[in-house]
Order: C-alpha cells, then sequence, then structure tokens
C-alpha cells in the first residue's frame, strides 16, 4: 500500500468512526446525553469527550507534537481515575462543548495525518497510532449502542433487518481435527498487544457448533427449568444467579404464556431463529453444561475461525484474508440485531463453521492471559492490567462491532456477570474415541 493510500484509509477510517460517534449522540436530546441511564455505563456526553481527549492525547500531542487543546481536562475523561457510576458528578463538558472539542481536536489530527511520515517509528509505522484510535473510537461507539439499549424512552435508532439465513438445513456442529495452528499475528498492521506475537498452539480434536445457540435453544433451557437447576451451574455462576435473580435474558420479560424482548425502545416478539444475546457468562456455562456440552476454549475458538485445513495456514478472517463486507457479516451497526443463526454463508470457515465473526459477542472458557513474549504497546493500560482479573474471554465482534475493531486475532474481556453487551455464545465438546 502506497502512503497516499495508507492515509486514505486513515482517513476513511476516522471519518466512519466520527459518523457513527455523530449518529448515535445526535440521536437523544442534551438532557438524554447528559443523564446515567445506567450505572453500568456512563453518560453518553462522557464517552463522546473521551473520544476526543485520547484522540487529542495520542495523535495531537504525541504523534504530532502539537500545543494540548484542553490540557485541563485530561483527569475528567481518564477512564481508570474515575468509575463509571460516578462520573455524572464531575464538572463534564456539556454537549456543545464536547461537540466543540471533538471536532477542534479532528481538525488538528487531519493536519498532523498529512504531515506525519507513517514510517521510521514503531507508534506510527503503517499508521498504527491512528489504527488505535479508529479502534478506541469505534469500541466507545458500541459501548455507547448499548446505552442506547438501556436508556428508556421511545426507539431513537433505526436500520433494516439483517438477510435471512438460506433455507438449506446445516449440520448442528463441527468436526475440528487436532494438531497445531498459528494463533494470534505478527504482521497484522492495526493490531492490538494481546494479539501479538503469533504463536503456534496444539488443540486436540472437538467438535463446534456450526452457529450460536438460537433464542429458540434457549427457550428449550429455560421451558426444562435450567434456571432453577443447580446441576448446570458452577457454584459461583449458581450464588450470581440467586443474588441477581435471573430468570431468562436480560431485557426478556413474560407477556402472558410467552416471552417477549425490549430492543432499542420497540417491545417485540422473541425471534427464535436468532442468536441468543444479553447472556452472561454464568448463563451460557449453565446452558452448555444442560446441553451435554462445554463452552470452547480461546484456542479452540481461533482455530475454528481462522485455520485452513486446505493450506495449514491461519486466515485473518474465517473467509479469507480479505476485509469484511457486508456479504460476509453482521457488523458497523448496519442492522440493529443479529441476523438468523446460519446466514452468511459467504462468511463460512473452511471447516464449516458459520457466523465467527459478527452478529454476536461469544463467551468463552478461558480466562484473559498474555500470549507467550507478549510485550506492553504503546501502554500497559491498554492489556496488561487487566491480564489474570476477574475477566472471561469474548470473541468475534457483535452487530455493533466496526469491522477495524475485529478481526480472526481480535481479542476482548469483560467481567463474567456481564449481561448489557451484545454477548451470545456456541458450544462446544470434546471428540471422543471409542
Amino acid at each position: 500500500m502506497t502512503t497516499f493510500d495508507l492515509r486514505s484509509t486513515i482517513a476513511e477510517a476516522l471519518g466512519r468512526s466520527r459518523d457513527r460517534s455523530t449518529l448515535l449522540t445526535d440521536a437523544v436530546d442534551d438532557d438524554d446525553l447528559v443523564r446515567q441511564h445506567s450505572k453500568l455505563m456512563s453518560p453518553l456526553v462522557w464517552d463522546l469527550a473521551h473520544i476526543g481527549n485520547q484522540e487529542e492525547l495520542w495523535l495531537v500531542r504525541d504523534v504530532g507534537g502539537r500545543e494540548p487543546v484542553r490540557q485541563d481536562i485530561d483527569e475528567l475523561y481518564d477512564a481508570f481515575q474515575h468509575p463509571r457510576a460516578q462520573r455524572p458528578a464531575l464538572p463534564l463538558l456539556n454537549p456543545g462543548e464536547a461537540r466543540a472539542y471533538v471536532r477542534e481536536v479532528r481538525d488538528k489530527v487531519f493536519d498532523v495525518l498529512d504531515r506525519t511520515p507513517l514510517e521510521g517509528r514503531e507508534l506510527v509505522d503503517n499508521g498504527f497510532a491512528f489504527g488505535m484510535i479508529v479502534q478506541h473510537e469505534q469500541q466507545h461507539d458500541e459501548t455507547m449502542l448499548a446505552t442506547h439499549q438501556l436508556r428508556k424512552g421511545a426507539p431513537v435508532l433505526h436500520a433494516p433487518n439483517p438477510p435471512a439465513a438460506p433455507a438449506a438445513p446445516l449440520p448442528a456442529e463441527v468436526f475440528v481435527p487436532g494438531g497445531p495452528f498459528q494463533m494470534g499475528t505478527t504482521i497484522e498492521p492495526w493490531a492490538l498487544d494481546n494479539e501479538r506475537p503469533a504463536h503456534q498452539v496444539h488443540v486436540d480434536s472437538y467438535w463446534i457448533d456450526t452457529t450460536p445457540v438460537s433464542n429458540g435453544r434457549y427457550l428449550a433451557f429455560i421451558d426444562a427449568g435450567g434456571y432453577d437447576d443447580p446441576r448446570w451451574w458452577s457454584e459461583r455462576g449458581w450464588a450470581y444467579r440467586n443474588e441477581a435473580n435471573l430468570v431468562a435474558p436480560r431485557f426478556w420479560q413474560r407477556d402472558g404464556d410467552h416471552w417477549v424482548r425490549t430492543r432499542f425502545g420497540a417491545v417485540e416478539p422473541i425471534p427464535l431463529d436468532e442468536p441468543v444475546v444479553h447472556v452472561c457468562y454464568f448463563e451460557a456455562e449453565a446452558y452448555a453444561a444442560w446441553a451435554g456440552k462445554r463452552l470452547p476454549t480461546e484456542p479452540e475458538w481461533e482455530k475454528a475461525a481462522r485455520f485452513d485445513p486446505a493450506t495449514g495456514r491461519s486466515r485473518r478472517y474465517p473467509w479469507g484474508d480479505e476485509d469484511p463486507t457486508p456479504e460476509h457479516a453482521n457488523l458497523g451497526q448496519r442492522h440493529l440485531r443479529p441476523a438468523p443463526v446460519g446466514a452468511y454463508p459467504a462468511g463460512e470457515s473452511p471447516l464449516g463453521v458459520r457466523q465467527l465473526i459478527g452478529d454476536v459477542w461469544e463467551w468463552l472458557a478461558s480466562d484473559f492471559q498474555p500470549y507467550p513474549d507478549f510485550r506492553a504497546f504503546p501502554y500497559k493500560e491498554y492489556s496488561e492490567v487487566f491480564f489474570g482479573g476477574d475477566y472471561r474471554m469474548l470473541r468475534g465482534g457483535s452487530f455493533g462491532t466496526d469491522k477495524a475493531a475485529v478481526r480472526g486475532t481480535f481479542r476482548n474481556w469483560d467481567h463474567p456477570i456481564r449481561r448489557q453487551i451484545f454477548a451470545g455464545f456456541r458450544c462446544a465438546r470434546d471428540h471422543r474415541q471409542d
């Protein structure tokens, strides 16, 4: 890629992320922007100014070497300084000030992009710092989308429905042969530090579900009394089920003799053919036990998503090395719901596994740990401070994840009790040779 093409790619990605941030914040009035819709989330206006502040810190000051725009607000928008529940009480920028701030920062960033050599310094090689900021903004956009799901009131976001699944039946699960494969990456230019370096991992043979678990399959677990039977739950999961009084995925409620859900302000019947979403790790773990299976490990998930048995190499994505298109996966808030299970045949992996990218983040059985020879870059607070904590891995992205912030090696993590995120799961089981 030429320097001109790289600058154009960066500019397009920056513009796409800002268009999305603008859509998410302009969709509501100023009262909604400053309101905290859940203690789990920041006010939308905090996310917006935080996006601008991170962009200023890394691109305007560090990469560009420019004078600060608003050094006085650095501490207010430091995510490590103030828990989300406390942020509404801070002297935050008001909506007008926040919008003016992010515009001023972005104008300076485009000037920095025009003038900065994209080589000769690790932070800017291949546009890394710009890519890191694009991914940061898109991750906060997905967080803001989750805030929209939590807000009360009439729908303010709208999008067309995703494509239907092909009518041809699919096998329930796919066999993944045992053996080594290359996990992680050393060459992906915008890969973050926890995705690096590439390394060989041996995985024993196993079976993995062809698609994520659907609402219909999950409803069978509910109807069978799965939430009331401690046999299916880990000790910690059962304790949390009782503490939180879990009876169904978040945003589901009974309406007479059937279930409905609230989705971005609209109440609708549960679509049985969609992947289940808004379940925590413990719910996914319990369903898998009830089904006689388990959750995949992180190496198992990545092998199913990237390994090509015909060549023995690991791809960037299940379908190959090309970037995602609307035919490959449900990404980028293009649709405001998961597609039916079995959709996106063009996104199928070489082994025949579908919807590994997009639709719903997938809970995995693994903790968040560094890869061998991990090196923190460009700062410890992105990954290193979270290693070994109370986190479970999530892979694959959701319908609210942008293509810049997900790939076959991208790693996400969260506390196992989280249900407001767009997370579902698929199951796996050992391959037993009798």
